[in-house]
């Protein structure tokens, strides 16, 4: 069974949609039994998945036994593969989380402020000695932006994939869905695509990079 947490010190990021999202597609492309954990005391992901019409990917709550329990659980169920969301701000506790992670993916907006917090998350992933990818999340359509933030993540690690800002992804969380389930041939579909490629190419080895649309 595989892990990949959802990690960012910065709040506001996109991480619990970027953590529905990645966990449909991982099941679209075979990659399941998935399963989601929302670490996060807010629980907008488990809120997402209790509107949601689908049985997959499933949900795991974490008991009194904590989260190295429900993931022996999981994987004695058979679960393939876990996506985790994780709160902001709290250091520690994201520390503890990332520990169990194959893979952090780190979600960052192109904006001066996302970007000068990043060296925390960075802190805290390198601490638990785990490898990670960033995304750039809710880019503009201006290109200059998101290029400038692609120069500025690459001093710290490999940029994933590019996300653009679409309405739709906000319209299909809210229904319990993702852009995927219910725009398959949109543009959003596609970038989701391509970063669940890249993910799944770090943890299985395949050599996947990401390259930006010219």
């Amino acid at each position: 069974m595989q892990v990949v947490v959802l990690a960012s010190r910065k709040g506001g990021v996109g991480k619990t949609t970027l953590a529905g999202h990645i966990s449909v597609q991982a099941e679209l492309a075979g990659a399941g039994p998935v399963a989601v954990i929302d670490m996060d005391e807010q629980g907008s992901l488990a809120s997402w998945w209790n509107a949601r019409s689908q049985v997959v990917p499933r949900f795991a709550r974490v008991g009194e036994g904590g989260l190295q329990w429900t993931l022996d659980g999981l994987e004695k169920a058979g679960t393939k593969l876990v996506v985790i969301d994780t709160p902001p701000y709290a250091t520690l506790e994201i520390g503890e989380i990332v520990r169990f992670a194959d893979i952090a993916v780190v979600p960052v907006k192109p904006s001066p402020h996302d970007l000068r917090a990043v060296g925390e998350t960075v802190d805290v992933i390198e601490a638990a000695d785990k490898p990670f990818v960033f995304v750039i999340n809710e880019a503009p359509t201006n290109g200059l932006l998101t290029l400038q933030a692609m120069r500025t993540l690459s001093k710290h690690g490999r940029v994933a994939a590019v996300i653009k800002t679409r309405q739709d992804f906000r319209s299909t969380m809210i229904k319990g869905g993702t852009v995927q389930e219910i725009f398959p041939n949109g543009k959003s579909a596609a970038e989701i695509a391509e970063l669940w490629d890249a993910i799944d190419g770090t943890l299985n080895k395949h050599g996947v990079q990401y390259e930006p649309a010219a």
